[in-house]
């Protein structure tokens, strides 16, 4: 078995067919050969790997160079897809291969961190990933939000396709990737699909003129379901005043449906809504996503709060040896482990780490999952240094 980087035109006869078996419909249409053959352009940054055997494909990875934001600070990150394998090469460690490599390169060029959608949580926990918060999807009738328009909210809305919108949306997705822990943006050459394909309409919300909130959307039929992508807001007002565009469809569908970050209460939007929330997770078909550290980089200057413990890391390829976390300053330094000074120590997987990072679990909780072994006083200290918060891992679609 050997490893390539196959170009983005090879991808139409390597890693195509693997990926439309994995996770299409099968066997697939002769028209879905010429629908991927359009995408190929947006997919021109991306880096794939091939495990081959006698010029034969027999797994396939892909990284795509993305950016996340990781408690303030934008990172370079290396966005996973697309990992698939030959249903007569499975369980043989192909893909174990291929990430090594592919993680090794991207980290190599300079991605700080990675996050993925996974075929199976525990098969990617040990490679150092943790499960972020999935978005919640949310629905509810049109005519609950009634109240909204007889509503004072400032601001103004405008309404078109996404083809003419695009730059609107994507310089509002800039600012979410800037103020928002998790987010993330593909790179221009694959987020351009959404205005090439021009398949959603696009409201917009500004207050003075400045965009304070976007929903993408489709409608299936009349009578039917208004289907949104993520409601991006900056506030309560520009969510209101979204919704209150949404109430005007009264008349024409049965139903609203959209996502929002794990943070967003639906339930208290407003009196008298009926609303039903849900983050679905199952095997396979509907993942949580999941992230990690790639490097130690990615912590350095991260806000912290004034905690200070040594951490040992252990059992990754890429994370390890032993350091002294310090966030006295307001700001994440980190040391060698001779620096002096008493600290408590905690031992983590790379697993641990980046959900302490993430804000996703409690050094507690990292215990409670074998992530790492966190005593008590460790505990206090990490808690300090990386206080809980909840990542929104939006990806554009």
């Amino acid at each position: 078995m050997s490893i390539r980087r196959v170009s983005n035109t090879e991808r139409f006869s390597t890693s195509f067919p693997l990926q439309a078996y994995a996770f299409e419909a099968s066997p697939k249409r002769p028209e879905r050969a010429e629908e991927f053959s359009r995408y190929l352009p947006y997919g021109e940054a991306n880096r794939t790997l091939v495990a081959e055997e006698g010029g034969e494909t027999l797994a396939v990875v892909s990284a795509i160079p993305m950016r996340q934001n990781l408690r303030g600070v934008v990172l370079p990150m290396a966005g996973i897809a697309g990992v698939a394998t030959h249903p007569l090469a499975r369980r043989r460690g192909h893909v174990r291969a291929l990430l090594h490599r592919l993680l090794d390169e991207m980290r190599d060029e300079g991605h700080l961190v990675s996050a993925l959608y996974p075929f199976r949580a525990s098969f990617y926990e040990r490679f150092g990933y943790v499960g972020l918060p999935r978005a919640r999807t949310v629905t509810f009738t049109p005519a609950d939000l009634a109240p909204l328009l007889r509503a004072d909210l400032p601001g103004e809305l405008s309404w078109e396709r996404t083809g003419t919108g695009y730059a609107t949306h994507r310089a509002f997705t800039e600012r979410c990737l800037a103020e928002r822990h998790g987010f993330a943006l593909f790179p221009e050459t694959r987020a351009v699909w959404l205005r090439d394909d021009d398949d959603r309409w696009l409201v917009t919300a500004r207050v003075d003129g400045a965009t304070v909130g976007v929903l993408t959307y489709r409608i299936d039929d009349h009578g039917g379901e208004l289907a949104g992508d993520d409601l991006l807001v900056a506030d309560p007002y520009a969510r209101a005043l979204i919704l209150a565009f949404l109430a005007r469809h009264v008349d024409q569908v049965g139903r609203v449906r959209l996502r929002v970050a794990a943070d967003e209460l639906p339930e208290l939007w407003l009196t008298d809504l009926a609303v039903h929330v849900e983050a679905r997770v199952a095997r396979p078909g509907s993942a949580a996503p999941m992230a990690r550290l790639l490097s130690l980089d990615a912590l350095a200057g991260l806000p912290a709060g004034p905690g200070r413990a040594r951490i040992t890391l252990t059992g990754d390829r890429w994370l390890g040896g032993s350091h002294l976390l310090d966030g006295t300053t307001g700001r994440l330094e980190l040391m060698p482990d001779a620096a002096t000074g008493a600290a408590p120590t905690a031992t983590l997987t790379a697993a641990g780490l980046s959900a302490l990072a993430y804000g996703v679990l409690d050094p507690a909780e990292v215990d409670v999952r074998g992530l790492g072994q966190v005593p008590v006083d460790a505990a206090v200290e990490l808690r300090r240094l990386f206080p809980r918060r909840l990542p929104y891992l939006y990806a554009d679609f």
